[in-house]
């Protein structure tokens, strides 16, 4: 810290409890009092050098130890009216950035113009401050940090106004540029043989290259007055907004200590903070904190990282704060809902209702944001794209990174007693239709809210099931939810249908693949030589293709097992109701109409092996009357 030197006369005071004596060896002729100390002084040091001392000493009554002068308002207390008296008496004495606002408050308030004396404490403080403190990153940090304690006396002087204008400066500025990142902010940097880096001109050290979060840590030991002062000098300087949100996150993360104990639970990294890193705050300065970052932080995707976000969502909640507050936070969080993590969504319930065990309803409402936002986003409806284009493409991402979010969010709040069915309807049917490939992830969590609430309704039951769609359902699922003694008989024959519907058609698919590639094995034999590779992976694959066609008939030939046994006993449920039974059945089920489907795909899929049959057939005929024609020659 540079500093200037003042005075040439050793020093002259000492102290004896709460009083300064000066020790000249004339006996003092005057008392000033500040605050709980005082001071036996000479008035014609004070005198010969303040304007208001003079006005004091003549207006004061002499007493026992001369005139007793009280200073009750002076900026900087007792101890900046040491150096005072100090400078008046000719001590020596240093001025530091730490000392110089007190002692440009302390000397305006006293009038120590060049009236009284050529190079006043006036000329000289002002002096200091401008050529030396205002040009350094560190001595107007330290100068701006010391003007809390007279701040309105320093801002008469413009002396805030004036660090914060050369510290917003420099932190916009590029800081390979110039030398007081390197210099100060990370220490001076030697060389092997001792050269320093000198403004930025490397005198035989390797250069440092400085990140743009250099000053980060400083400003964070700013109060927040000063700190929200700084960051609009930065704004109204064009700094860019994610350097701007980088020291929010930091000087959120100093003083709000929930967001510390999330970071220090989320990382793998083994290093300690150190003690005393997060400063103390009440709850309501806290409070007011959080809803100033809020204000501060600009509102634009991507700036700051979802978990903080959510750090900061979480704190609100807990410190009560503003709801408009809370409501810009979920809004935030909803403009990047995609790169967020099951754990950030479980938050817990702080509301003193505490109906449920997470904030299923704040979830929603980010859920809203974030599909609010991508239909702004969106060129055109889901709708009227063709589904191959749905699935592959790009813009479809996010919302089918969230639509996995929320059915995985769902799964760990559906074994929540207290959890209402139409809540958990709610939230799983506010996901678009088109933003699920499968519909593995909601079956399981209706599976699992099912589990947890055996006291469900039949038609309750049915309800729920009708949000997912069976014809959506992997395989395994299919296999899973054909077994599911909670579900609704409906939903079993249903899922039973379509997942041999789906095998039929892939059967038939693979029949088709068949007879192609026994098609292209003659062109290729013809082809290609015999040590081609191309057709021993060819005959791999056929093999492949193979067993797993064969695998199909198995599961095909064991759904057409469980689908007689079911109709077996629907039948005999019929018999003992009545023989209509079946055909209402069928109708509540939707089933009629897609068994005709089924049918008539089995009808063609047999006509075409039939076909083939015949082919052969004719194929034999053909050559063997080519044999008895030869024989007859």
């Amino acid at each position: 810290m540079a500093c200037v030197k003042l005075g040439s006369k050793s020093d002259a005071f000492q102290r004896q409890g709460q009083a300064w004596f000066c020790t000249t060896g004339l006996p003092s002729d005057m008392v000033v009092e500040v605050a709980e100390m005082s001071f036996h002084l000479h008035k014609f040091p004070l005198l010969s050098r303040s304007g208001v001392m003079e006005r004091l000493i003549s207006e004061a009554s002499e007493g026992e130890n001369g005139c007793v002068i009280k200073l009750p308002d002076i900026p900087g207390g007792a101890k900046t009216f040491e150096l005072v008296a100090k400078f008046c008496y000719g001590v020596k004495l240093e001025l530091t950035a730490a000392n110089v606002a007190y002692l440009r408050c302390a000397a305006e308030h006293l009038e120590m113009t060049e009236e009284y004396g050529e190079g006043n404490l006036i000329s000289q403080t002002e002096n200091f401050l401008n050529q030396v403190v205002l040009r350094s990153w560190k001595d107007s940090l330290k100068a701006l940090q010391t003007c809390d304690d007279v701040l309105s006396f320093a801002e008469e002087l413009n002396i805030t106004k004036r660090c914060i204008d050369s510290l917003a400066a420099k932190a916009c500025t590029d800081p390979n540029l110039f030398g007081w990142p390197i210099m100060e902010h990370g220490g001076p940097m030697q060389s092997p043989g001792g050269s320093l880096l000198w403004n930025g001109i490397s005198t035989g050290a390797r250069p440092k290259h400085a990140s743009s979060d250099w000053w980060y840590e400083d400003a964070s030991t700013l109060s927040l007055s000063l700190y929200k002062r700084l960051i609009s000098a930065m704004e109204s300087r064009g700094i860019k907004p994610e350097i701007l949100a980088g020291s929010l996150n930091s000087y959120a993360k100093k003083y709000l200590p929930g967001l510390n104990r999330r970071q220090a639970a989320s990382e793998s990294s083994n290093r300690l903070a150190p003690v005393g890193s997060v400063a103390s705050l009440s709850e309501e300065e806290q409070k007011l904190l959080l809803e100033e970052i809020d204000q501060l932080l600009p509102m634009q995707k991507g700036l700051v990282s979802t978990k903080f976000l959510f750090g900061l969502l979480r704190t609100a909640k807990i410190l009560r704060a503003n709801p408009s507050c809370i409501s810009n936070l979920e809004k935030r969080i909803g403009m990047q809902l995609d790169q967020a993590t099951l754990e950030d969504l479980l938050m817990p319930n702080f509301s003193y209702s505490m109906e449920t065990l997470y904030d299923v309803d704040c979830v929603q409402r980010i859920l809203e944001h974030f599909l609010a936002m991508d239909q702004v986003v969106g060129d055109a409806s889901p709708g009227s794209v063709d589904d191959a284009q749905l699935m592959g493409s790009p813009s479809l991402t996010p919302i089918t990174m969230v639509a996995k979010l929320i059915d995985g969010y769902l799964a760990e709040v559906a074994p929540d007693v207290n959890l209402k069915l139409p809540k958990f309807q709610s939230l799983a049917a506010a996901v678009p239709e088109y933003a699920r490939p499968l519909d593995d992830g909601l079956y399981r969590a209706i599976d699992i809210y099912l589990k947890s609430h055996p006291w469900l309704a039949e038609s309750d039951r049915e309800q729920l099931c009708r949000l997912m769609d069976c014809q959506k359902l992997s395989l395994e699922a299919c296999t899973h939810a054909a077994q599911n003694e909670r579900l609704p008989l409906r939903v079993i024959v249903q899922v039973l249908f379509f997942e041999q519907l789906q095998l039929r058609t892939s059967i038939a698919g693979c029949f088709l693949v068949s007879d192609n590639l026994d098609g292209s094995r003659q062109l290729r034999s013809g082809l290609m030589g015999p040590n081609d590779g191309g057709w021993a992976t060819a005959v791999r694959e056929n093999q492949v293709l193979k067993v797993g066609m064969d695998n199909m008939r198995m599961r095909v030939s064991e759904l057409e097992k469980e689908c007689s046994n079911m109709r077996q006993e629907i039948e005999k449920l019929g018999k003992v109701k009545g023989p209509s039974t079946w055909g209402n059945v069928s109708k509540k089920l939707g089933f009629r109409l897609k068994s005709q489907m089924c049918s008539a795909q089995e009808g063609s899929v047999s006509k075409q092996n039939n076909g083939n049959v015949k082919i052969e057939k004719a194929k034999e005929k053909h050559g063997k009357e080519k044999k008895n024609v030869a024989s007859d020659e």
